[in-house]
């Protein structure tokens, strides 16, 4: 999985590069019947064709891209697959807590919630701006929680299914409400699991990833009508209702 905090200049430039080539996908600024050029994206994203290319590559293995034989295009969005990837999240994540409430021997990892705790604290102090890359710092931390359950197999099924969903995923962060809020659900969940009380927490964290999918199924059909009509959501705010 992508680190959500940079840990040095080339590989913040590459999750830019990634980010920003997304949005430009999800916004529908780039047709889904148009060969992306090397050389033209490089002009828009002010980067050399490195970057670009790996950008390209992580876009295809996220499946947002298709390879024909003249280049890359961008895969259109499809919801119902989407809804069905949401739905497939739900089951892991939730399963992460289940295994601990129906096993008397399973423990929740309490330093790693306590420093999930603290982390999301921090950025309760300084919350990030609503960007799309804040759907790294989101997936770091499903991804955390459920490591905290203790089986690392729902650990990898979550981390490949994050990557299937991530760029949809872009259009639950574009509001600072959604962002306030999304961090004030994080540290509710993280409390009741260090407070023991998993089934509260169980149900928190349904509700939370369910809010989130209602959310970001709102905006994409928004951003698929806006298509259908030959317009491309120029900016991620006009999606904000």
């Amino acid at each position: 999985m992508v680190a959500p905090a940079a840990v040095d200049e080339p590989a913040s430039l590459r999750d830019r590069v990634y980010v920003d080539l997304g949005k430009k996908l999800m916004t529908g600024e780039i047709d889904d019947r148009t060969r992306l050029v090397e050389s033209q994206l490089c002009d828009a994203l002010n980067v050399s064709r490195t970057p670009l290319r790996e950008a390209l590559v992580r876009l295809h293995a996220d499946g947002m891209l298709e390879r024909r034989p003249d280049g890359y295009y961008p895969v259109a969005l499809d919801i119902a697959g989407v809804r069905d990837l949401y739905e497939l999240r739900i089951t892991i994540e939730l399963r992460g807590i289940t295994r601990i409430l129906e096993t008397s021997e399973l423990r929740y990892d309490k330093e790693r919630l306590s420093a999930l705790r603290a982390q999301w604290r921090e950025l309760e102090a300084s919350p990030p701006p609503p960007e799309a890359d804040m759907v790294l710092l989101d997936e770091a931390f499903h991804i955390e929680l459920s490591a905290a359950s203790g089986n690392m197999a729902m650990v990898g099924a979550l981390d490949n299914l994050n990557r299937r969903i991530r760029l949809i995923r872009m259009y639950d962060f574009i509001t600072e409400e959604r962002v306030t809020a999304t961090i004030a659900e994080h540290l509710q969940i993280v409390e009741l699991l260090l407070d023991d009380e998993l089934e509260a927490g169980r149900e928190a964290l349904h509700e939370h990833v369910g809010i989130s999918f209602e959310v970001v199924e709102r905006r994409a059909i928004r951003a698929l009508s806006a298509r259908s009509l030959g317009h491309s959501v120029t900016s991620f705010d006009t999606l904000w209702k």
